[in-house]
């Protein structure tokens, strides 16, 4: 497992220390309370008096692994030190078989009618096992593989392009043209592009039609210029280039000690329903480490400040070599890592695997 923003390797403990750390951070995950040392003492493998772990977590706040809040004499873990216990304590995914086997149900097909529906069922998947807040990221349709496209003629000059790409992602969008076409002229627009541009991205395919254009034989070419017009229209950059982004779970926020301050929580939760800058967020961590399985922003690692008080763990699904969506959990910083990266990594590979043959069963 490979996170951003890993421990550098300077910041060593010892044994003693490691163990103090990890009993903090675990029961302090499992209370939401300052950790006391005589609490720490009962839990030790060796049996130290409250003395010597006083001192080991005197020692561990001075390095900067732990906090002391000003209304109790117990500590908490500081960024810091959940960054050292998730890089270098941590044995992998916690989940139980029950979970693993419920995520796996997400590869058979036959019970999901749509990829929309899929990642829909993906994001309240990483929402429920984790408790925070799953988000799941389609691919962006400007830069997927067209395998068929349609136009249906509305009326009044409106036009409804249907568009159905590799990954299974079926978009409908209605546009305005400054013409009427019959149905029939739209049909053979369709047959045409079909024909000509099955396998290549819409972006690429609207940049050809433009390059076409510029030839004059091909500029006379009524089919074509019908063509080019309803993929300016209805493929342009603007038409398609928001991803779809499923959200689930955002009410976990509401009521949790870790967002006590209201007015960060309606902050965090303004976050939530702009989806443009929820597609930012995933993505600037898949531009950190693209190489990396899952990636791990802890608190004042993300850019963003309404983010300073969460974790984010996201990770990508892929097309063969090409990364094609993202997505992850948002939480306080204070989660089960374990688990939640675990369920992350889990619905990541198999919603490729489930978009992968779902692609398979339409060829």
């Amino acid at each position: 497992m490979a996170t951003i923003g890993q421990t550098e390797k300077s910041d060593w403990l010892d044994e003693r220390s490691r163990e103090m750390l990890a009993l903090l951070i675990r029961t302090h995950i499992a209370t939401g309370e300052p950790v006391g040392s005589r609490t720490i003492s009962k839990l030790t493998s060796e049996g130290l008096s409250a003395a010597t772990v006083r001192n080991i977590i005197s020692d561990l706040e001075e390095s900067g692994y732990l906090e002391s809040p000003h209304t109790s004499a117990g500590r908490v873990p500081s960024d810091k030190g959940y960054r050292f216990f998730v890089d270098n304590m941590l044995d992998g995914s916690s989940l139980a078989l029950s979970e693993e086997s419920e995520i796996r149900m997400l590869i058979a097909g036959e019970h999901w009618p749509s990829a929309d529906h899929l990642m829909a069922r993906a994001s309240h998947l990483l929402s429920r096992i984790s408790h925070h807040v799953g988000i799941v990221v389609s691919p962006n349709v400007a830069s997927d593989v067209i395998k068929h496209i349609d136009f249906v003629r509305v009326g009044d000059g409106r036009i409804l392009v249907i568009t159905v790409t590799r990954s299974g992602i079926v978009q409908d969008r209605l546009v305005r043209i400054g013409e009427e076409l019959t149905q029939d002229e739209l049909n053979r627009t369709a047959n045409y592009i079909n024909a000509n541009f099955t396998g290549m991205s819409l972006a690429a395919i609207r940049a050809e039609m433009i390059r076409r254009l510029t030839e004059e034989k091909a500029a006379c070419d009524r089919l074509l210029q019908n063509a080019a017009m309803l993929c300016d229209r209805g493929l342009g950059e603007r038409g398609v280039a928001e991803a779809g982004v499923f959200i689930d779970g955002t009410s976990t926020i509401v009521g949790q000690p870790d967002f006590g301050n209201l007015e960060e929580m309606r902050e965090l939760l303004r976050v939530f329903e702009e989806k443009s800058r929820l597609v930012r967020i995933l993505n600037e961590c898949l531009d950190g480490e693209r190489q990396q399985s899952v990636m791990i922003r802890i608190g004042a690692e993300n850019s963003l400040p309404s983010l300073r008080g969460c974790t984010v763990i996201t990770s990508f699904y892929g097309d063969g070599d090409r990364i094609i969506g993202s997505l992850g959990v948002v939480g306080p910083v204070r989660m089960e890592y374990g688990r939640t990266i675990g369920a992350v990594n889990a619905v990541a590979r198999l919603l490729e695997q489930a978009l992968n043959m779902g692609t398979e069963r339409k060829q």
